[in-house]
C-alpha cells in the first residue's frame, strides 16, 4: 500500500499537479493571469515536496522531520492566501481537492481492491492532516491580521493634539474597555512627555455612556498624567452622563470637570497664565 502511493506520487508527480490546477480552476474560478501563475507555482511547490517527503515511508507523522519542508511550504501558502484576503473555504478547496487527482491515479493503477482500498485510506488520512494543518495556519494569520488591524485602530481612536504650548487634548470616541484604556493612558503620557505639557483636556463628548468601569478607567488616566507632571480637565459631560456617576456612586475627587472643550480650553489657558479678551469691532 506505501509502495504504491509512493511510486504514483513520484512517477506521476507531473500529471498530479496538472490535474490538481485544473480542478482548482473549476472550483475557485480561473481569475487573472497574476492568479493562475501563483496558484500553478504554489500547487507544484506542494506537490513535489509531498512527492518527496512520502518516500521516506512515512505516512503517519506529518510532524517527522521528514515533512518539515512540507509543513513549511503549506504555511506559506496558507499565510500569502490569508493575507491577500482568500477565505477559509477557498483556502480549505486549495488543498484539499488534490485528493481528487491523487486517488483517481490510485484507482487507474491498482487493481487489486484490497491493496487499493488501504491506499485509498492512508492517503486520505495524509491529506487530512495536512488540509487541517493547512487551515490552522491560515486561521492564525488571520487572527494576527485582525489583531494587528485593532491594535492600529486603536491607536487611531485615540489621537493626542497639540492645542497650545504646554496644553495637550485627548477626544475619546467610542466605548472605553480595558484594552483601550491602555493605549490611551500610553498615548497619553508619551505626548505629555515629548511636548512639555503641563494640562491635558480628556474630551469624552464621543464616549456613549460611562458606567463605573469607564469612570474608573479615567480616573487611573489621570492619576497617571499627574504623575507625569500634568494636570488634566474631563470635559464633555453631558447632563445625561453626570447623573449616570452620580447615581453610581463614582466620586471624581479633586477631578476637574467642564460640559465642553470649550470650557476646557478656556479653564486651561486661565491657569496656564492667559486671559481671553474679546477684541473690539
Amino acid at each position: 500500500m506505501t509502495n504504491s502511493l509512493q511510486t504514483i506520487l513520484r512517477a506521476k508527480e507531473n500529471e498530479i499537479c496538472s490535474r490538481w490546477v485544473a480542478l482548482q480552476d473549476k472550483l475557485l474560478g480561473g481569475g487573472d493571469v497574476l492568479q493562475q501563475q501563483t496558484r500553478r507555482e504554489q500547487s507544484r511547490h506542494v506537490v513535489a515536496a509531498v512527492a518527496e517527503a512520502a518516500q521516506t515511508g512515512n505516512l503517519e507523522n506529518i510532524h517527522a522531520p521528514e515533512w518539515r519542508p512540507v509543513l513549511e511550504t503549506l504555511s506559506e501558502v496558507s499565510s500569502a492566501r490569508a493575507l491577500a484576503g482568500a477565505s477559509t473555504s477557498e483556502t480549505a478547496t486549495f488543498l484539499f481537492s488534490l485528493k481528487q487527482p491523487v486517488l483517481e491515479l490510485l484507482q487507474h493503477e491498482l487493481s487489486d481492491p484490497r491493496q487499493l482500498t488501504d491506499a485509498v485510506w492512508a492517503t486520505t488520512l495524509l491529506f487530512d492532516k495536512l488540509g487541517l494543518y493547512t487551515i490552522e495556519v491560515f486561521q492564525k494569520t488571520r487572527e494576527d491580521v485582525i489583531r494587528r488591524q485593532q491594535q492600529e485602530m486603536l491607536e487611531l481612536s485615540t489621537p493626542v493634539v497639540k492645542l497650545f504650548d504646554e496644553l495637550i487634548a485627548l477626544p475619546l470616541i467610542g466605548t472605553l474597555d480595558s484594552a483601550r484604556t491602555q493605549v490611551v493612558m500610553e498615548n497619553l503620557l508619551n505626548n505629555i512627555v515629548a511636548t512639555s505639557a503641563s494640562i491635558a483636556i480628556v474630551d469624552i463628548t464621543g464616549v456613549p455612556t460611562v458606567d463605573t468601569q469607564v469612570a474608573q478607567h479615567l480616573l487611573k488616566t489621570v492619576a497617571a498624567a499627574r504623575l507625569m507632571g500634568a494636570d488634566c480637565i474631563i470635559s464633555g459631560l453631558r447632563p445625561q452622563i453626570a447623573q449616570t456617576i452620580v447615581h453610581l456612586g463614582v466620586e471624581l475627587q479633586n477631578v476637574t470637570t467642564k460640559a465642553t472643550m470649550a470650557d476646557a480650553l478656556k479653564l486651561a489657558l486661565q491657569r496656564m497664565g492667559y486671559s481671553i479678551v474679546r477684541r473690539g469691532a
